[in-house]
């Protein structure tokens, strides 16, 4: 009867051999991943040591591959192939690659670029993360994305069994707290943004254009984000519609050899939409129709030399223009926030979440809308809990009586 063979993953029995002065080989039979049963064998100075060294081996073993990436391959050299893939594959966009690009450089390599992937373990990438976390908690979670996906590779080819990230802890999310603009608030950004247009003795720099104030009072008008108001062209209206609408169909993107350009699509499928714009929205937009210069792009908001507005280049103007309002804490997505919270609270969170170019209102509710959690109406209920002559129920000496029969 032949000899059942061994299970995946087991070796038989380990046999060691003297191979001269302080030198002995430990060897064993292993049944790899693949079904296939290969010999293995370890060396060291002593029979012991060298046995000891064999487990190590087995139980670091995977199935042997001629791919180019192995368990000794180095993580900085498992970064580069797994960009390498994602670029030539062409299903992720380019600016996503280069915050991969970024992450690797300036999270990754420093710190794990030079162990063995073997050698990068859960415990070892979970305290990494945790280090970045401290300071930067959006780059952690960037690099955990870049890591899964890295180490998911070096399974794909056969150099893990396992993607060890996948074992890593969950990093903290600090809560933040969601704020919009109230009208008084609002008007002191207006304010502001006018002081800061007005021209100055002693102002450095370019005379700044009225540019920002229509931005701000377009992301206030339609609660898009700063880069598709950015990416609006004037073919994307229709001001000769009984109710004038205002089309988001791309945005302003990055990327690095390029510089800014537009993206024909938005950020997200649900991005893509029409919405009718308000009267203070239409009046702004026809004044800038009448005085607009030509542009190659068509743009709305285009710079003096015609090309496309960055959105940085405008976050850094507001940052001028509120530097002495105290209005510090206002960036341009609070005006997306307090789009949300007024659609909301006149509407339903249904309507915002459309207005916004989410899918769902889940993360309208969550991210975006100023309001705390309405609980059900349970007044009525709870109103038995009331005291008073109307609580009914026997009297205490009446329980004192049945408590004696």
């Amino acid at each position: 009867m032949a000899r059942p063979p061994l299970p995946i993953g087991t070796w038989g029995a380990i046999r060691t051999e003297k191979l001269g002065p302080n030198r002995y080989c430990a060897r064993t039979r292993f049944r790899d991943h693949d079904g296939k049963t290969r010999d293995v064998e370890a060396t060291d100075t002593t029979g012991p040591a060298a046995i000891r060294a064999l487990k190590v081996k087995l139980r670091d073993r995977v199935t042997p591959n001629d791919d180019e990436i192995t368990r000794d391959t180095h993580v900085s050299v498992l970064a580069k192939l797994w960009l390498d893939e994602i670029t030539a594959e062409e299903r992720v966009t380019p600016q996503t690659i280069s915050r991969y690009e970024i992450s690797v450089r300036v999270s990754i390599e420093p710190a794990l670029g030079d162990l063995r992937i073997r050698e990068a373990t859960a415990g070892r990438l979970d305290r990494f993360l945790r280090k970045v976390a401290e300071d930067r908690p959006s780059a952690a979670k960037g690099a955990k994305v870049v890591l899964g996906q890295m180490f998911a590779l070096a399974v794909r080819r056969g150099a893990l069994t396992a993607n060890p990230v996948r074992d890593t802890g969950r990093l903290r999310n600090p809560r933040r707290k969601v704020v919009a603009l109230e009208v008084k608030q609002l008007n002191e950004v207006r304010e502001a943004i006018r002081r800061w247009q007005q021209p100055a003795p002693g102002k450095s720099g370019p005379r700044p254009t009225g540019d920002l104030a229509d931005i701000v009072d377009l992301m206030l008008a339609t609660g898009a984000r700063i880069g598709e108001i950015l990416a609006l062209r004037w073919e994307d209206l229709d001001l000769a519609a009984e109710r004038p609408t205002l089309t988001i169909c791309g945005t302003i993107v990055y990327l690095k050899g390029k510089g800014f350009f537009r993206q024909e699509w938005t950020k997200t499928d649900a991005g893509f939409r029409t919405v009718v714009l308000p009267r203070f929205a239409v009046g702004m937009l026809m004044g800038r129709k009448l005085n607009a210069a030509d542009n190659p792009h068509d743009a709305i908001f285009a710079s003096r030399r015609g090309t496309w507005l960055s959105p940085q280049n405008v976050r850094r103007q507001w940052r001028q223009a509120r530097a002495d309002a105290g209005l510090e804490w206002v960036t341009p997505h609070t005006f997306r926030k307090t789009v949300a919270t007024l659609i909301d609270k006149e509407a339903d969170a249904k309507s915002a979440a459309a207005q916004l170019g989410h899918a769902t209102e889940q993360v309208t509710n969550k991210h975006y809308i100023v309001k705390p959690a309405l609980a059900p109406d349970s007044s009525d209920i709870l109103e038995q809990l009331g005291a008073g002559p109307e609580i009914t129920g026997p009297a205490p000496q009446d329980r004192g009586k049945r408590r004696a029969k």
